[in-house]
């Protein structure tokens, strides 16, 4: 191989890892609970949504996935080739926590909103819970999520 080959070899490669870098943090958002700082990846196509937090071997402490929904509905998630136990808490339309549930990994059980929701937000296991936050509480930054619809 040329040296301008690899060059252009490396040029490519390069690229392809700022563009990757450019569009995760396209789909980051500032979410807060109280004095608690959120950075939450957000997953609003049918795509994203589908593959959430799998085949992920860890989650930074304070990282999660905010799932939008596009519409208000009993949405339920599943734990399918995910690798690390995960909380969830299903939000209304205002960032509003309906409830939280534990899931386990590698599961398909399904976890449920327990009344229509818009979002889910996806944390470490006992993220919530270590917190105090529960239902009624209130996720800042749901606003700057812009309306697909």
């Amino acid at each position: 191989m040329t040296w301008r080959k690899q060059f252009i070899g490396w040029l490519t490669a390069i690229g392809l890892m700022l563009t990757v870098s450019w569009v995760q943090a396209q789909s980051l958002l500032e979410l807060s609970a109280g004095i608690h700082r959120i950075r939450a990846e957000l997953a609003n196509t049918d795509e994203s949504r589908e593959v959430g937090l799998m085949r992920r071997k860890n989650l930074p402490v304070n990282n999660g996935m905010l799932f939008d929904f596009d519409h208000v509905a009993q949405h339920c998630m599943w734990m399918r080739n995910t690798l690390i136990p995960l909380s969830v808490a299903f939000l209304d339309e205002q960032g509003r926590i309906i409830n939280v549930e534990e899931m386990l990994p590698q599961t398909e059980n399904n976890h449920c909103a327990a009344k229509p929701a818009r979002f889910a937000l996806e944390m470490n296991a006992g993220w919530f819970k270590h917190r105090g936050l529960g239902a009624g509480m209130l996720i800042s930054g749901i606003d700057k999520v812009s309306p697909t619809h």
